[in-house]
């Protein structure tokens, strides 16, 4: 019987996290394999709207061997020009990359490595390195299936542009980063918006002469493991600060928004039998203050720093709401309001139904130290606060990747010499 083909490592997943390790066994001589199930970075090419851009200045791109070289290291690159830049990094890391095959199993064997079926058939792997992300099952509340037909609906990895949806309202559910960017983007395409707020916090673009994200790396926030922030492994949970880096990066303001026409309501809580009347929470007051609390938290942090520092910079100040709910809506009528299409931003689940191995909590996340499993030779890399807060970014992957490559030398060179070359 013909044995299945042996590959030191398999890497599952084409995006930045898995090309960046990659990059990093290719250096060490470390023969593996990456699998793709649809094309290289093809998140990052079907799931983001037509104006995207990054929340994180230029010059924190730095993949592996791959540092962003353009001329505007504090700009913020537009969808396009992101694209642009993860081509360059494929072509640069030039990985043994097989597109279009999906991993339908990975199981651990008794005699140690692990089974890998795709869709083109099995092979084993001595080490077995997860970077598919954490964000696969769009989510989309159940309520969903009993609105009117006439009404679109789309989630946020399916959003474009304003002129996608249909003629009359929107609602936006949900105000984390995307959801508050893409009811920026309707609001400044002279769409009516009608957004239900959760409880993202949010931070300032510029404070004191600079962007936050400079002010925080000299802090050395981003240098902060997952086991040293005040919350420990409960900042992965952590909805991500609303900001963004359109047209030169600025605050998202929803109290600015509310006073120019946008209806923000609390949180979207359940539909009437009447198929009609939606139902929201009490307490966007709070929300908004919540969110102001962290904005003006934040940048007190950054006063205490230039002040311990004896730094120059021009003076600070406190944010004072421009806008406060008269009332609390607790129902909305799609019909009288004239709703005509909703965009689903409330984020999605894991789904690694195919990794056979006890690596995961109750939730299905999976339980790992720095990348690295319980189970010996499996690894995951790319997901958020993996072990800072770049982790799940262009900024921190490297580190991560550089940390699983050595764990993976380490790993290879504790196993028998038959098993590492099977």
């Amino acid at each position: 019987m013909k044995q299945p083909i042996h590959h030191e490592v398999v890497i599952v997943g084409g995006g930045q996290a898995g090309l960046s390790v990659s990059h990093g066994l290719t250096a060490q001589g470390v023969q593996h394999i990456v699998f793709e199930k649809h094309r290289a970075m093809h998140v990052w090419k079907t799931q983001r709207w037509d104006n995207f851009c990054l929340v994180t200045p230029n010059w924190q791109c730095q993949l592996p061997g791959h540092p962003y070289a353009g001329p505007d290291p504090h700009g913020f690159m537009k969808k396009d020009e992101i694209l642009q830049y993860l081509d360059a990094f494929r072509a640069h890391v030039n990985a043994p990359l097989r597109e279009g095959v999906a991993v339908e199993l990975v199981k651990p064997l008794a005699e140690g490595g692990f089974l890998v079926r795709t869709s083109e058939g099995e092979c084993t792997a001595g080490q077995v390195v997860v970077a598919s992300g954490g964000y696969h099952e769009p989510i989309v509340p159940r309520l969903a299936e009993r609105l009117p037909p006439q009404i679109m609906q789309v989630h946020s990895a399916q959003y474009r542009n304003a002129a996608q949806l249909p003629p009359g309202k929107v609602l936006v559910v949900g105000s984390g980063q995307s959801g508050a960017q893409i009811a920026e983007d309707l609001h400044l395409a002279g769409r009516e918006v009608v957004l239900a707020v959760g409880d993202a916090p949010r931070c300032a673009r510029f404070y004191r002469g600079r962007d936050v994200v400079d002010w925080l790396a000299d802090m050395g926030y981003y240098e902060m493991p997952v086991g040293q922030h005040p919350l420990r492994e409960g900042v992965r949970d952590n909805t991500n600060h609303y900001v963004t880096g359109r047209d030169g990066g600025r605050d998202i303001d929803l109290r600015r928004f509310a006073s120019e026409g946008m209806a923000l309501y609390g949180v979207l809580t359940g539909l009437d039998d009447d198929r009609d009347t939606l139902r929201f929470a009490t307490g966007l007051r709070e929300s908004l203050d919540r969110a102001d609390r962290t904005y003006n938290g934040i940048n007190a942090s950054i006063d205490r720093y230039i002040e311990a520092s004896g730094l120059d910079a021009p003076p600070g100040g406190v944010y004072e709401p421009v806008w406060q709910p008269a009332e609390e809506r607790e129902t909305l009528s799609l019909r009288d309001a004239g709703i005509a299409s909703i965009v689903w931003c409330i984020g999605f689940t894991p789904d690694f139904r195919w990794l056979d191995a006890p690596v995961f909590n109750g939730r299905g996340h999976p339980i790992q130290q720095r990348g690295v499993t319980a189970v010996p030779g499996l690894y995951f890399i790319g997901l958020p606060w993996l072990h800072t807060w770049g982790s799940g970014r262009f900024s921190g992957v490297a580190r991560d990747a550089d940390h699983l490559v050595r764990q993976a030398l380490l790993h290879r060179s504790a196993q028998p010499a038959e098993l590492a070359a099977a």
